[in-house]
């Protein structure tokens, strides 16, 4: 199987779907935080392995942990994949931070302060 084929791609969706179900609602883990999502989730072509990015609410010592408890709670995750999903092989979890969010809000913030200022220097040239 190609890596970009439509079956793939459907592949990836279905366990990014699960995952964040899994998470979020069966996890029992008090590492986790509550508001965690999964953003990716990239399986293999040849289903072996599949990165899944999850993305925290919290401080880096905190994501760490939860990182920590993913990596504990894999055992899990991965019967839950295989009851939920048909799949040939259930592929073995590798869990990364994903700090797209905190940087999109990080560079929302430095917009908004930079259209503040830039409204303040019209106001004083007198715009």
């Amino acid at each position: 199987m190609r890596k970009d084929s439509v079956k793939n791609t459907r592949i990836n969706s279905e366990v990014m779907k699960v995952l964040a179900e899994a998470i979020r609602g069966e996890l029992k883990d008090p590492r986790i935080p509550p508001f965690s999502s999964v953003t990716d989730a990239v399986v293999a072509p040849d289903l072996k392995t599949c990165k899944v990015w999850v993305s925290f609410l919290c401080g880096e010592e905190e994501e760490k942990e939860a990182l920590e408890g993913l990596k504990s709670a894999e055992g899990f995750l991965r019967r839950q994949l295989a009851s939920e999903l048909n799949l040939r092989i259930t592929p073995e979890l590798k869990f990364y931070a994903d700090h797209s969010i905190a940087y999109g809000n990080h560079m929302a913030q430095v917009i908004d302060r930079v259209s503040e200022e830039d409204k303040k220097l019209k106001e004083k040239r007198g715009e």
